[in-house]
């Protein structure tokens, strides 16, 4: 991933309410890896009910809000992540909803998915499964959960 300013980071969000926009918390990325990542992702501090994910597309800095579920998985099964395809303790996955861009996002329409709670999906596909990974390996995940982001991304910012 190429790396972000805040400035990117602030301006790239297509489904974000002035508001939003106004108390959004930049995470730290002057200690971000940017070369293991597919996109930055976080959860807000002061409301942990927010998620954020930025990354690149069409050679520009592309941002959603997400808001978790209020509820969890039921502890104890395995469930997997919509994004990296990792399976992991259900209660480390989450149902994000995102507010559709524009008039259809205004008026209450949203798309869901179940994603890594922590929004380090980056981390993950690098990491599991724990057996040694090759880096051809690891660079097609990478793509297929680039392209997944993308994906879901393009239907947030759908305005019919």
């Amino acid at each position: 991933m190429k790396p972000l300013t805040e400035e990117e980071i602030r301006s790239s969000f297509v489904n974000a309410t002035p508001e939003q926009l106004d108390r959004l918390p930049i995470p730290g990325i002057h200690e971000t890896l940017w070369d293991e990542r597919e996109f930055l992702g976080w959860r807000d501090p002061q409301a942990s009910h927010l998620g954020y994910i930025v990354h690149w597309m069409h050679d520009r800095p592309t941002g959603i809000v997400l808001r978790a579920a209020s509820g969890g998985l039921r502890p104890g099964i395995a469930a997997m992540c919509s994004f990296c395809h990792s399976a992991q303790p259900a209660t480390q996955v989450r149902m994000f909803s995102a507010p559709r861009a524009g008039e259809a996002g205004r008026n209450g329409n949203t798309i869901g998915s179940y994603i890594c709670d922590d929004l380090a999906c980056s981390l993950l596909i690098r990491i599991t499964p724990p057996h040694a990974q090759s880096a051809e390996h690891i660079a097609e995940r990478a793509d297929a959960l680039l392209s997944r982001v993308h994906n879901f991304t393009a239907t947030v910012m759908k305005t019919a």
